[in-house]
Formats: structure tokens, sequence, C-alpha cells
């Protein structure tokens, strides 16, 4: 098999990337020939399968595939992961800000918690934008080194402009990764690092699940403009299209991929 440090491989680094849109985007990374490193909460057994998956779509172009156990919302555990990266292939230069979650259960604003608002803050705004820092970094040394420059993308949501009052504290958490997209687009334009917003509709995921029956009825009185819901692999082959460089001089922009769900019409 081709060492995996060469120059020519780029290698992307997706949290939560063993299932639904994280591991479309890791899929089409990998079938692109990117070194792939995903992250979940789960041990390495429970995803062996994800793995092998991952792996067999990388070696078919002299690339490879590797896990780690991480929590994106420990930020203790950050420099470890990108440490590993870094081991095991020689730098970053993607990010897929892809892990988040859902509130545990959908209460009016009126009566959510705050132990909820923590935990999805932690996990789907705190941890990215500290994770991007971290990754950053190296992504700045990497520049100055003369290697080709990294790309950021942060999977938010439409929730970032959609208010749905049964789950306010992830539509706050969205609209806060949106400028966190922002910000970083400003801060790393100096080092040609281009950082971009993707947000989804609604695809059909572990976490629309529940509600997928809703949502289709809604796609079929004309919710969106083409009648399905989205597919992981939709937003997978939006990262790929970012990843690959194939939209220049467009750094900070917000994406959708919702179906022409958001389009003003009369």
């Amino acid at each position: 098999m081709a060492d995996p440090r060469r120059t020519d491989k780029r290698t992307a680094l997706v949290t939560g990337g063993t299932r639904g849109i994280g591991f479309a985007a890791a899929s089409a990374l990998a079938a692109e020939g990117h070194n792939v490193v995903v992250t979940g909460r789960r041990g390495g057994d429970a995803v062996a399968d994800v793995l092998a998956r991952l792996n067999e779509a990388a070696t078919a172009h002299g690339a490879a595939a590797a896990y780690v156990q991480s929590d994106v919302s420990d930020l203790a555990a950050h420099d470890d992961l990108i440490a590993t990266c870094v081991a095991r292939f020689g730098g970053i230069d993607v990010l897929v800000n892809n892990a988040g979650v859902a509130p545990q259960q959908r209460l009016d604003i009126m009566d959510a918690t705050p132990e909820s608002y923590d935990r999805v803050m932690s996990i789907n705004l705190r941890g990215p934008h500290f994770l991007t820092r971290a990754v950053a970094r190296i992504m700045v040394t990497q520049a100055e080194a003369g290697r080709r420059p990294g790309t950021i993308i942060n999977v938010t949501s439409i929730s970032a402009v959609v208010a749905s009052p049964t789950r306010g504290e992830y539509c706050i958490s969205k609209s806060g990764q949106g400028m966190s997209s922002r910000l970083w687009a400003v801060r790393l334009a100096e080092y040609d690092i281009d950082v971009f917003d993707l947000r989804p509709g609604v695809i059909r995921t572990d976490m629309t699940e529940g509600v997928v029956e809703k949502y289709q009825r809604l796609v079929d009185d004309g919710l969106t403009l083409q009648r399905r819901l989205g597919e992981p692999d939709d937003v997978g082959r939006a990262v790929t299209m970012l990843a690959r460089g194939d939209l220049p001089y467009s750094t900070g922009q917000v994406i959708y991929i919702d179906g022409g769900m958001l389009l003003h019409r009369l």
C-alpha cells in the first residue's frame, strides 16, 4: 500500500464520522483519495465495520482511514486527537465539524432545562469552536511551511435561521456555530485557509428518525421545492466539493443543502 504520509495525500478529520452525515462525508472524502480520521464516542469494536468500509474506499486510492474514540465536548482531549492525526498521516488538511446532538427531549422553550441547554451547547458549539482553534494552529504552521492551505467545514443546519421553539437549544447552538464560521473565515483568511458553513435541511438520519413521517408529509405538501427528504450523501458530496477546492474565492460562505426549502417564493 502507498505511504499515507505522501505529500500529495490530503488528510481529513471528520468528527462524528461513523454514522449519518459524518459517515457520508468521510466516505466521499476517502473515495477521492483523502486519508480520513473519524471520531465518535463508541469504542473501536463497535465501529469496526464502519472503519473497514472507509479503509476499503481509501486504500483504492493509496490512502487510509483511522478511528479515534473522542468526545468533541472534551476540550482536554483535542490535543491528543490532533497529535494522533499528525503522527499517523503527517498533518490535517480538512476539518469537518460534523458531530452534534439534538435535545434528548423536545420541550417548549418555556420548559427546557438548563442541563439540556448546557449539553447541546457543549457538543454543538463550544467543542467545535475550540477544536477549530486547535486545528487552525496546525493548518497555519503547515501553510507557513509551504503546504497547500487547509479547509474548515462546519456542518450547521437550517436551524441556524429557522426557529423551532420545541428545540430551542439546538437552534441557538447552530446559529452560534454559524457566527463561529464567519469569525474563523475572517481570522484565517490571511493564510488562505477557507472556512465554510454548510447548512443541511431535513436529512434522513438517526437524528430525524423519530419525526421522519412528519417531515415527509410536509415535503409532500410543498415544504421543499425538490419533493424528497435529503440524504446524507447529498451533504457528503458538498463536503467533498469544498475539500477539493471547487469553490475558490468564496471563503465564509453559507451553503444550503435543503432542497430549496428556504427559497422565498410567492
